[in-house]
């Protein structure tokens, strides 16, 4: 079964920090870039978050330059979002999502997990 499977949100206060995980079965990250994505209710979804094939590339949307970092560990198939000093605007369901290349386009991005929820209280 080919899925994306995140983890690692919850509920935290403002200031918080959490660790999202992004795990792929049934296909490979390898040679793909990797993107986080978040979606509040009633909102867009937007991008977070990207990486390239091999790490050494990254970018961010604005918002949260500064508080979070994306990495990835081809060996374990996964993807990780660090997100620190968490805000309340910053909640919504997490996704991650695979593509060729670091767009912000979700159109460009073939594979998406299910989501995990980030709550973050004031």
């Amino acid at each position: 079964q080919v899925q994306l499977v995140e983890s690692g949100g919850g509920l935290v206060q403002a200031g918080g920090s959490l660790r999202l995980s992004c795990a792929a079965s049934g296909l490979t990250i390898s040679g793909y870039a990797m993107g986080w994505f978040r979606q509040a209710p009633g909102k867009e979804r937007e991008f977070v978050a990207g990486i390239n094939w091999s790490g050494g590339s990254t970018r961010y949307v604005d918002s949260m330059k500064g508080r979070i970092a994306i990495s990835r560990d081809n060996a374990k198939n996964t993807v990780y979002l660090q997100m620190n000093s968490l805000k309340p605007e910053d909640t919504a369901v997490y996704y991650c999502a695979r593509a060729v290349r670091i767009t912000t386009a979700t159109r460009e991005y073939a594979y998406w997990g299910q989501g995990t929820q980030v709550t973050v209280s004031a």
